[in-house]
């Protein structure tokens, strides 16, 4: 099996990794918000939320028997829409944790 053949069964799962992603920078946000973080505090709650770390499991999809072997198609593309979403969110992310500290008295 090869990535051709399934590419449109890897294509239906990408919605659902870039909503992921997309639902939990606002998530970050607000976890942050109470904690009163700095932005690059901030920036980490909400990387470490958005990111879920896929290649970990890879090798346990690539043990799986042959008629589960997509799972391991499906890890990589996962990885791939993470590390788009983490260049977008490394260039537009800290617009959004940008704060204005009060003047140290």
């Amino acid at each position: 099996m090869g990535v051709g053949e399934e590419l449109g069964t890897l294509l239906a799962v990408v919605p659902l990794f870039a909503t992921f992603l997309l639902v939990m920078v606002p998530l970050g946000l607000l976890a942050a918000k109470p904690a009163d973080l700095d932005g690059a505090a901030t920036r980490a709650v909400v990387f470490s939320g958005a990111t879920r770390n896929s290649l970990v499991v890879l090798p346990l999809a690539l043990a799986l028997p042959a008629p589960l072997a997509l799972a391991a198609l499906v890890v990589v593309t996962q990885t791939f829409v993470e590390l788009l979403g983490m260049v977008l969110l490394v260039r537009f992310l800290p617009l959004a944790t940008r704060r204005e500290r009060a003047p140290a008295v």
